[in-house]
């Protein structure tokens, strides 16, 4: 099979473009929103609200998006949450013409972007297999995963660079609507390889038989709820804007190469992983890479030099990678082709309650004990996370992963 196989369907490439638009756009914007919020209050524990706005409308409603994304159209889904993730943008840049005198419209505005992003994230996962035919979806992972992570890189460094330039947020959410804009007309040009299967089943049985599922299988238990925790305690992200500003002193251009500095080292260590495989000693490389996560997270909170900061949160992204890839690969593996569905509901919201909720975990933390203890605590508690799953979850460290 041609290593481009899937990019020989027209609609794959719109697919792929029109993602790596919203991708941008959604980075840019949260550069812009975290560094507005904070130069309104100047309180870390409303960063943390930034990420638990966005957080709290998947939790209440992926069983009914999940199930959404099964019954109905997913391109027509995917179409109407490009459409109002403009208007969310185009939300933003009115009322900061306006004036904003509080953080309450934003966080309004977030809460409306978390609720239409609780749709589109199942209706996206489950949408790219419908694109090209099955004996070319294994090429089409890849693909699309590079595409996301080049989009990570750049949106922040976008973000950055124009909030810094401008001195306003408002070029940054105009320039956000109108890449959402694009990447809607992008979407109507897609047409499916293979019609889409509707879901029988309701919203409540589809998602209880994957919770049972993982209370039988401790292995992929264990993989889901390291990553959760792990990143739980040691996310730093929602405190860049504090460093950048503060800590470093480096303003919003900054806080745009810090936000896209763990992209970078994600796509090193990704390009290295597929010419190096980890091999038979996988479980333990995934138990040494979130470690490393957290010391690199602690030495990312005792720095106050820039290229240190920067090495330590390209080491933060290398590490996640690895955790990443092992993670998928167990769940996939270790879990029958027909609970699928249902087991990655589940990890959605673990993925969700990690990152989100993490963010706004670094932002009370920081509130209590300061920005430094609270990054530097966050991480010496991800490597306390790996010591006791270590424990409790044996099979983990002796996971041999895929045979060559």
């Amino acid at each position: 099979m041609s290593a481009r196989a899937a990019l020989g369907y027209p609609s794959f490439r719109y697919y792929m473009i029109a993602r790596f638009l919203g991708t941008v756009s959604n980075e840019m914007q949260a550069v812009a929103v975290g560094w507005q919020v904070y130069s309104l209050t100047h309180r870390p524990l409303d960063l943390g609200l930034v990420g638990l706005a966005q957080f709290l409308p998947n939790v209440l409603l992926f069983l009914v998006a999940g199930h959404a994304a099964d019954r109905f159209p997913r391109r027509r889904i995917l179409r109407v949450c490009y459409g109002v993730f403009a208007l969310c943008s185009l939300a933003l840049a009115g009322f900061t013409l306006g004036g904003f005198v509080s953080v309450g419209p934003i966080y309004f505005i977030l809460l409306a972007n978390g609720t239409v992003r609780a749709f589109q994230h199942p209706a996206a996962q489950s949408f790219l297999p419908l694109l090209v035919a099955e004996e070319h979806f294994v090429n089409a992972v890849p693909w699309s995963a590079s595409v996301f992570t080049i989009a990570t890189i750049c949106g922040p460094v976008i973000g950055g660079l124009v909030y810094g330039l401008s001195g306003s947020p408002l070029p940054v959410y105009l320039a956000a609507a109108a890449s959402y804009g694009a990447g809607l007309a992008l979407l109507g040009r897609v047409r499916t390889a293979r019609p889409q299967q509707a879901a029988a089943v309701g919203p409540a049985s589809s998602i209880a038989g994957g919770l049972r599922f993982l209370g039988r299988n401790r292995l992929v238990l264990g993989a889901m709820s390291l990553d959760m925790f792990a990143v739980l305690l040691g996310g730093a992200v929602a405190l860049l804007p504090v460093y950048a500003r503060e800590i470093l002193a480096i303003g919003a251009m900054g806080l745009g190469l810090l936000r896209c500095a763990p992209g970078i080292g994600a796509t090193l260590t990704a390009v290295a992983l597929a010419h190096r495989p980890l091999g038979r000693r996988a479980g333990v490389a995934m138990l040494a890479a979130v470690a490393g996560f957290g010391a690199a997270t602690v030495v990312f909170g005792l720095s106050r030099n820039v290229g240190l900061s920067l090495a330590a949160l390209m080491l933060v992204g290398g590490c996640d990678m690895i955790s990443v890839i092992v993670r998928q690969t167990i769940i996939q593996l270790g879990t029958p082709d027909e609970m699928r569905g249902r087991v990655n509901a589940v990890n959605s919201v673990f993925v969700g309650a990690s990152n989100e909720v993490g963010q706004f975990e670094s932002g009370v933390t920081a509130q209590w004990f300061g920005t430094v203890p609270a990054v530097v605590l966050g991480g010496l508690g991800t490597i306390a996370v790996v010591v006791l799953w270590t424990v409790l979850f044996p099979g983990l460290r002796r996971w041999k992963g895929v045979a060559k």
